[in-house]
């Protein structure tokens, strides 16, 4: 993980788009270490937020992808023999969470795609389950975008926010913090918003058949 760290303390658009796209693979990345810092920086006039959005972004849909297409025409028990391999272990990656993110895709159907994009662990796996179902990929495609798109956009409004309030040399300890605070209240509003969605929905579908 040398490189990682070395890439970490190195951030530009390139760097920042490489590691959004191992982080959607199964390379232990966390993007919270990532887009926020590139962003903290950007309010002090280095970067340009808007494009550290936009290349997170796109690495990620590139990664989700490579995740989609090998386990769409390998299959689970590649998949599966992979994640418990040697290999598969480096990169803290086993059975239980090719499964744990198998049950998210099966618990909430294709829009797991984009809501798994703000839950730890599942973050990063979600394309595999879609890739086995045979999940549309321009569909797939869509949903990771914008759930990618809303999570960084979320750890980018966090970065530059730190940087009126944060002395640099805390700035890992409390983008620590912080995000276990941002993950569990933007879950919270997905769940809110999923469920007047369904509310809608049918209350809709009801007065149709009435």
């Amino acid at each position: 993980m040398n490189f990682i760290s070395a890439l970490l303390g190195h951030l530009d658009y390139p760097t920042i788009f490489l590691l959004m796209l191992l982080e959607s693979t199964v390379v232990p990345v966390p993007s919270e270490f990532v887009v926020t810092p590139a962003a903290y920086h950007a309010a002090g006039g280095n970067l340009n937020v808007f494009l550290i959005v936009l290349y997170a972004t796109l690495g990620a849909d590139v990664g989700a992808s490579i995740n989609y297409t090998v386990a769409r025409y390998v299959g689970r028990p590649v998949v599966y023999k992979f994640a418990n391999s040697r290999i598969g272990h480096l990169c803290l990656l086993n059975q239980e969470k090719v499964e744990k993110s198998e049950k998210y895709f099966d618990d909430h159907g294709v829009v797991a795609t984009l809501t798994g994009r703000f839950v730890p662990v599942i973050r990063h796996l979600i394309s595999i389950p879609a890739g086995l179902a045979r999940m549309n990929y321009w569909k797939f495609l869509l949903f990771t975008t914008i759930g990618a798109a809303g999570w960084h956009s979320v750890l980018a409004a966090l970065g530059w926010w730190m940087h009126a309030v944060v002395p640099e040399e805390q700035l890992d300890a409390k983008i620590s913090e912080y995000a276990d605070y941002i993950k569990l209240v933007v879950l919270a509003l997905l769940i809110i918003a999923l469920g007047v969605a369904l509310f809608k929905y049918y209350r809709k579908k009801n007065n149709s058949q009435q």
